[in-house]
């Protein structure tokens, strides 16, 4: 029962996004640098979500912040990566190199935000790595 509180909500998360990339018709905003604001910050938001319910499912299995901060970049890469290769497969969608940098950021944030948390006068998430 602890793993599934650890890892349900990991699982559910990447099923959101999986059916979030599933949509084929993405509404648009009617301004350009509104909607691409909105769209990049979504994939932060997402990926960063993503990340820091990675970090907690490890935290809660028992791992340092030292082990969970490269498997959490991993990780989120990784399905960030199968995201865009799923997306190549779904009418109207198509892979990004941008998008990837995006959901990437998000977890970095997080690392780092974490990093802030954990050693307020630290170097910041590198000294965690």
């Amino acid at each position: 029962m602890r793993r599934l509180l650890a890892w349900g909500p990991v699982l559910g998360w990447m099923g959101f996004i999986f059916w979030l990339s599933s949509q084929p018709d993405v509404p648009s905003l009617s301004t350009r640098w509104l909607d691409a604001l909105v769209k990049n910050g979504g994939h932060v938001f997402l990926y960063a979500v993503l990340a820091a319910l990675l970090d907690r499912a490890w935290r809660l299995d028992g791992l340092s912040p030292r082990e969970r901060a490269p498997r959490v970049l991993l990780v989120t890469f990784l399905y960030a990566l199968s995201d865009e290769w799923h997306q190549s497969f779904v009418p109207g969608r198509d892979p990004s190199l941008l998008d990837l940098l995006f959901d990437l950021s998000g977890a970095l944030l997080v690392l780092w935000a974490y990093s802030r948390l954990r050693r307020p006068n630290s170097g910041g998430m590198f000294s965690v790595l």
